[in-house]
Order: C-alpha cells, then structure tokens, then sequence
C-alpha cells in the first residue's frame, strides 16, 4: 500500500487549491498526493489483500484507522483463523496483538521491514512508520505517461538521518488528480526491490483514488501482492484515545 499500502502518510493539512499545477514544487506534488490518498488528519479504510506465490494464494481482509503521523491501528477481519490480529503504532513505538495466544508483542524497529502477515508490503508499509514528505528530498524528473494519463515522474532521496526502510523512491504522480499511479522502492545501496501500479480509478467519499494497487518483487517476479480498497474514508472523527493497548483487542 502507505506504501502505497496502505502505506500508510498524513502531513499538515495546507491547502494548494489556490495553486496552479506549474506552481507546485516536487514536494508539493507528493504532499498533494498523500493526502489525496490518506486524508489530512486522519482515515478509515476497508481493504483487502490477496497474496499470490506459486502453487498457492490468500486472501486477508482488514481494517485501517489513522490520525495524523503518529496514530494508526489496523485489524484483521478474515479469514477466520487470524481474524482479531491487531497492530498499532503511536509515535515511535508499535505493537502487535494476537488472541489466539493472548500476547502483545512490542515491534522492534528491526521488523518494519519485514514482510506483513506473509505478503511483499513491510510491517512499516502498513503502520504508516515512515514519511513520503518529511523522510525524504524531491527532485522534478520530468513527465512520462502512465496508462494515459500524464504523470510527474519525481525522484525521491531519503535524507541523511531518516530512520526509513527505502534509500530511493520514484514515484509518478497523475498531474490531473495527483494519483500515484507507480511507484519504484530501492534499497539504501539502490537496487530496485520493488514495483507498485495503481489502477481501476474511483471515487470514493468524494475523492478520485485508485482503489487497486499491485506490488511486484523485483527478485521474484512471480509473486504478486494485490490490495483493493473497498471503502475509505477521510478526515474521520477520532479521538488519541482510540490509538490504544486496551482497544487492540477489543476494536471490532
């Protein structure tokens, strides 16, 4: 998703309505694009994701809630035998809940790039650890067309002191709506792990989003990720509170 999951993502809330798009900076344009995708101050999201790997694949299906950069709380709701799995970050610490042994788990920063629940998209992609706009320096890198649509194609360089699991983003971003419509992950020596798409385009809860993303694993081409949002929505009443221990294993 984030990152695109889901990733996950929320930044001040300025507007830009009053700009042109010939005005906007390359950071601009990605702030513009993740609020798009995440809200301004917080979301909910209905989402499911199916994991293909040869000979098998799953589906999970879950819930996401968000609020600002330091809140997100995710939970599990199928299939059956790990539904009510939780997983929450506030700040800089996270954890994960599992009823069927009855153990919070606190999450070292080791594990935001492991893989989440067995599929390509990292424990960070999910809670939302990183930041498109403050964790990184854009660079215009001219236009290109994605599906026919024109994009801004933008380079991004994790700064120096980010604490983040991707040295090298690029990122094209629909000039129209301000979709990312793909997305290029490399790691901290620049090898491209990872290529997310973004497709069948809707509008939901009064916003224009792609409502499917595909991740393809570089060195393994023959697994696949896909996450389709089935509901979001933005700017959602929700109260620090909601972000807690005590309500990863009761929040339904």
């Amino acid at each position: 998703m984030k990152q695109y999951f889901i990733y996950l993502i929320l930044a001040t809330g300025v507007s830009f309505n009053h700009l042109s798009a010939q005005d906007l900076s390359a950071t601009e344009i990605v702030k513009k694009a993740d609020e798009k995708f995440n809200g301004e101050k917080s979301s909910y999201s209905l989402m499911s994701m199916t994991i293909i790997r040869p000979g098998w694949q799953r589906t999970i299906e879950f819930k996401s809630w968000t609020s600002g950069r330091d809140f997100a709380l995710s939970l599990i709701t199928a299939p059956a035998r790990e539904a009510g799995q939780s997983f929450l970050k506030r700040g800089s610490e996270m954890w994960s809940w599992n009823p069927s042994i009855n153990r919070l788990i606190k999450l070292p920063p080791s594990m935001m790039s492991q893989g989440w629940m067995g599929s390509d998209y990292t424990n960070d992609d999910i809670l939302k650890e990183s930041s498109v706009v403050n964790d990184y320096l854009h660079e215009m890198a001219g236009e290109e067309n994605i599906d026919g649509r024109i994009c801004y194609k933008i380079n991004m360089t994790a700064k120096e002191n980010a604490s983040i699991v991707w040295g090298k983003q690029i990122r094209w971003i629909d000039k129209k709506e301000f979709l990312v419509l793909k997305a290029e992950l490399y790691d901290e020596d620049g090898y491209l792990v990872r290529t997310e798409t973004g497709s069948d385009i809707k509008v939901m809860d009064g916003r224009t989003v792609t409502s499917k993303i595909k991740l393809i694993p570089e060195e393994e081409p023959q697994n696949l990720t896909y996450i389709e949002i089935r509901e979001i929505k933005f700017n959602i009443p929700v109260e620090e509170s909601y972000f807690s221990q005590q309500n990863m294993k009761r929040v339904r």
